[in-house]
Formats: structure tokens, sequence, C-alpha cells
């Protein structure tokens, strides 16, 4: 089989689960909402639902019949898709925009697809498919890969990318190692039972991808509803649904997943978004060792935006990136940064030391309190969370506009303003709320809080 490895600068591009400008302005959490805008006339959750589950229904009867006329479920699944042009990204687009918003994980959209007990165990699926063959022929590789999809562990979760997917690959591009390989395919594989139901009230995926610079959990992946209908990663579409298993689910996909850079790299590579950041970063030193990812085991790094610095006073900033602010710009760019700990929107890896602790992020209003790396302080973080509706706030007022930025070494949540630490008043702690902030304020929180420390 041949197969090529995607260069670094195209990895990054497919890869990083950040959408492009037209996405962000889609999926960003917005505070003021005009009444006659697009938003508003969505349709009800329950005409939402309903849709969803005449999509799923169609799909799962159809597949169903032809099953039963001894045709191939994937191939089903894939050829009514194509016979009706109405593939699953495109009913999500059509009849709930941004669906999330009104789905909670207490909907019970039921267990679709083929009503007959399936016969054939995912791996079995996948290598008998015509649409499929490549990658049957890349997963044939590796043994172990073979025997995990054959096996009864678990009821995984393949997402899994159709033959033109692998065209998609530059055709001069290097072939990757076997060990980049295994990782590629690794990272389309959950040891979790995901149906379209649950992928439809969910942000992130735990995958069977283990690295050690994200921490104690797995690598993730995300999925996400926006311009393109129901994603993988932004970008790689779901064309297939619920094509069950004797062992698990497949979802088919458009586009290969590839295991996502370092939370240095994306930062680099979006000048757009970050410039700020990572002048500010470089300026103080804090960029390479937070490229290092030697001395941390995932991460959190709620990133201001190039926007949310210019939120900020013209004074402020000024004095901020000019020679006499370096050590403050140092300690302010701390507070932005928890290490070892790596909170996405519905999964929570905690610190290195904590054992058997629960990942998942519960419904409802969940509050944790992160310590950054600027010493004594913490990040006041709470996620409320019904299904795909998720809102994070820290300290009660920067809301994170874009969440799960999945990193190879943690997540980036990018957040609306600059996170400016609490001063105390008369033994009370004084959260910044957006107030008018002053040269002689900003210096007033941060003075104590200077230290040459290293990261």
């Amino acid at each position: 089989m041949k197969i090529t490895y995607i260069l670094p600068l195209a990895a990054l591009s497919s890869a990083f689960v950040l959408p492009d400008e037209q996405v962000i302005s889609q999926i960003a959490i917005e505070s003021h909402r005009s009444a006659d805008s697009a938003f508003e006339k969505l349709p009800s959750k329950a005409q939402v639902v309903k849709e969803f589950e005449n999509t799923f229904d169609a799909v799962g009867k159809t597949v169903e019949k032809t099953v039963k006329c001894s045709k191939h479920a994937i191939d089903a699944a894939i050829d009514y898709a194509a016979e009706t042009g109405n593939d699953v990204s495109k009913q999500v687009q059509q009849t709930g925009f941004d669906a999330g918003s009104w789905l909670d994980s207490n909907t019970n959209l039921g267990h679709h697809g083929s009503h007959d007990k399936p016969n054939q165990t995912v791996y079995e699926l996948i290598a008998s498919s015509k649409y499929t063959t490549k990658l049957a022929a890349a997963i044939n590789e590796f043994p172990d890969l073979v025997t995990l999809l054959n096996g009864t562990l678990a009821d995984y979760t393949v997402f899994a990318p159709v033959d033109s997917a692998f065209e998609k690959i530059p055709e001069h591009a290097p072939k990757p190692s076997k060990e980049t390989l295994e990782k590629i395919l690794l990272y389309h594989v959950s040891p979790e039972y995901y149906p379209a139901a649950k992928v439809l009230v969910t942000h992130t995926v735990p995958t069977a991808l283990t690295v050690d610079t994200v921490g104690v959990g797995p690598q993730r992946l995300s999925t996400n509803i926006g311009l393109k209908g129901l994603t993988v990663n932004y970008y790689s579409r779901i064309i297939a649904i619920n094509i069950f298993g004797t062992n698990g689910v497949i979802h088919g996909i458009d586009s290969l997943l590839v295991p996502p850079p370092n939370v240095a790299d994306i930062i680099s590579f979006l000048p757009a978004e970050f410039s700020t950041l990572e002048l500010g970063l470089t300026k103080t030193g804090l960029f390479a060792p937070l490229n290092d990812t030697s001395n941390h085991y995932g991460g959190t790094v709620f990133a201001p935006s190039n926007f949310a610095f210019q939120k900020l006073p013209t004074k402020v900033t000024a004095f901020l990136f000019s020679s006499y602010g370096t050590e403050y710009l140092k300690a302010l760019l701390r507070y932005h940064i928890v290490p070892n700990q790596t909170l996405y929107s519905d999964a929570y890896y905690a610190a290195e030391s904590v054992d058997d602790a629960d990942d998942k992020i519960p419904k409802g209003i969940f509050h944790i309190d992160l310590p950054t790396l600027l010493e004594e302080k913490s990040l006041a973080v709470d996620v409320a969370r019904y299904g795909r509706l998720i809102e994070i706030k820290v300290n009660a007022f920067a809301r994170v506009d874009i969440q799960d930025g999945i990193a190879a070494d943690g997540v980036i949540q990018v957040v609306s303003d600059v996170l400016i630490p609490p001063k105390r008043i008369d033994r009370t702690v004084q959260h910044w709320q957006g107030e008018e902030l002053s040269v002689d304020d900003l210096k007033e929180r941060l003075e104590p809080l200077i230290e040459k420390v290293e990261l």
C-alpha cells in the first residue's frame, strides 16, 4: 500500500482543531446576539432532535435493507450518502446549524443503524468494504492493531477514512515511518463507544493513541458542527454513520486525521490569532521552555487572541511590551499557563500524581481552580455543560471563545480577554472584571508576583 507523509505545515493546517476565521465566527460563544439574528430563527430543540432522528433512521433503514440483500454495511451507508447527496454533515447543517445549543446529553436519540444483530467485527467490516481498501491495507501492517479491532476488550469507535481520503495526500510527499503510521491509525480509533447520537453531544473523544506529553490520559480529537456540517477536528467530514460491528461502531470520514502538533507550534503557525501572544512569550523568554515537553506533562494554555490584547488600554500595552515592562509581562503571561493539568471542555486530565481520576467533566456546573506558573496564583474556571452546549468562564469574567485547541502536549483555550491577576483589598480577593485598568493598577497587581523563576 502506498501512503505518504504529510509535511509539517500541511499536517498543522489539517490536524489542528482550531478552525479558520470563517469557522471561528460561527462557533465562538457570543455574549450578545440580535433578536433577529440567524441563530434566533433556528428550529426548536424538539424539531432539531426529530430531524436528527429522521436522518439516523433513514441511514439505518437503508443499511438494514441493503444488508439483508447481501450488500456490505459500509458500502451501503456510503452508497446511500452518495446517491441521495444528503450525507450526515449536510443534514446537520440544514436542520440545525448550531444544533449543539439545543441538544443535551439526556436526549434519547436511540440506537440507530442496522436493527439486525451484526455478525462482523469492526476490522472485518473495514477489511471487506470496497470503500476502505487503503485503510485496511494500512491496518494490516500492524498485527496488534488487527487483533485490537477484532477483539472484545471494548466497544470501539473507528473514524474510518474512505479511499478518496488517501488521495488528498500530496503525491510526492515522503513515506512516513512505520511508527508514525501506527500513531496516525491509532488516532482514528477510540476505545470507547460513540454512536452518532453520542458524537452529536460530545466535544472531544479519547483515542487509542497514548503519548507521554499530553498527561495522564490519551490523545483526543474533537467533533464539531460548523460550516462543513458534522466534522472531526473541524476538517474531516463525517459522511456515513452508525455502521455497527460486533465490537463497536464505524463512522466514515472523508479525510485522514493527523495527530496534532505542540502548543507552541500552533501559536507560531497562527499569527492572525496569536502574533501578540507569541511576541510576548518570545520577549519574556517563555516561548522556548513552553515548547520543551520534557518539563511538563500536558497542560492548559488560556491564550489571549490578538483581539484580546487590543482590548487593553493603549498605555498598558505599551508599558508591557517596553523594556521597562518585560518582567511584568512575564508574570502576566505565566498567569495564563497551567502546567501538568489539561482541561478540555468535556474532559480533565489531572496532574500526573493523581491516580484513578475520572477524566470526564460532569453535566451541569463544574468548578475547578487551576494553579498557574505564577506562584500561588490560580485561575478559577467554571464549566457549564449541557450536552453539546458548553460555556467556559475564567475568573467569572473572561469567556473561552474558542474551545479545545487540541495539541500534542495539552490544550489551548482561547480567551476573550487578557487575564489580570487579582489583588487583595481589606483581606478580600478582588478579581479584575474588565473595569478601567491603568499602568499603576497593573503594576500594583503584578509587583509582588515578579520572580525570576524558570518555567
